[in-house]
């Protein structure tokens, strides 16, 4: 891991480096970059893929007491990132965190294209009771260490409310270890979940999607058939919405897509960057007007 300091605090990251397409992969709340390991080990060397453990309760370096820590400050923050590390043409690609629509939309200046998994997305945010475990959690005093302590139990962990809906299978325990360590260990890190739960607008998503009507990037909406936690239905709607979307659904996973099925998802991302490359024009801007992603 790297770390960069950025206007909130220090954000760590991995980055395996390499001239290939710049793929910027983003989890969810109390995830790190372990989420997308056996998705990064598909890409790279091929492609270089950056992953920023965002203040979302997965991190281990608290920000700063003035940080903006709202879903608008952290979107901002991701493209703070992004454009620190002088990264061009990026595949911005999310999961379970909605705040990469507007980064989206905010800042579409580095963005070659756009990958969404599974995410909230319009009204859903909080999503679903993971969505409404964590929020409680986080209003709750002590309600953010009790529930990083449950999550060392293999069986609160498969509970609707925590992970059972997010991953069909069970999430390895080397994985779930790391995404508390923080919450566990750090109150200052939980002070940070705290102000995010707090104080994020609920509206904002609904406020991307407008925006994303108008989003000229190459999209490619990647969603989970059996997911219930952020439906299907949004899945087709952002696809949709956005001009030139595609829509593709997949089988035999829930929200966590980068966890069930890292094949599938790193082989769509592969499809998705090589259509943008081959589109791109030899010289002058490298952002094409559409791909096909097939």
């Amino acid at each position: 891991m790297e770390s960069i300091e950025l206007s909130s605090g220090t954000i760590d990251y991995l980055d395996t480096g390499g001239a290939g397409t710049v793929i910027v992969l983003v989890g969810g709340v109390i995830m790190d970059a372990t989420l997308w390991h056996e998705v990064v080990a598909r890409l790279a060397p091929a492609h270089r893929c950056v992953v920023p453990v965002l203040p979302l309760g997965g991190h281990r370096r608290a920000m700063n007491l003035d940080a903006d820590l709202s879903l608008h400050g952290i979107a901002d923050l991701l493209a703070e990132f992004i454009e620190r590390l002088e990264l061009t043409d990026v595949i911005l690609v999310a999961v379970d965190w909605g705040g990469p629509q507007l980064t989206a939309v905010r800042h579409p200046e580095r963005l070659a294209g756009l990958v969404l998994l599974p995410l909230e997305a319009f009204d859903a945010i909080p999503p679903g009771l993971p969505g409404a475990f964590a929020g409680s959690a986080g209003r709750m005093p002590g309600g953010i260490f009790a529930a990083a302590q449950s999550l060392r139990i293999p069986f609160m962990r498969r509970l609707p409310m925590t992970f059972g809906r997010m991953a069909k299978r069970p999430i390895p325990k080397p994985i779930v270890t790391s995404w508390i360590t923080g919450i566990r260990t750090d109150r200052r890190v939980r002070r940070d979940v705290a102000k995010y739960v707090r104080s994020t607008d609920n509206n904002g998503l609904n406020e991307a999607a407008v925006e994303l009507a108008h989003f000229d990037r190459p999209t490619l909406v990647l969603w989970a058939a059996e997911d219930r936690v952020m439906p299907p239905e949004h899945g087709r709607r952002l696809a949709d919405l956005i001009p030139g979307a595609r829509y593709v659904e997949v089988d035999d996973s829930y929200t966590l897509l980068p966890l069930d099925q890292p094949d599938v998802v790193a082989t769509h991302v592969a499809a998705f960057a090589a259509g943008i490359k081959a589109l791109a024009p030899a010289a002058g801007a490298s952002v094409p007007e559409r791909p096909d992603p097939a």
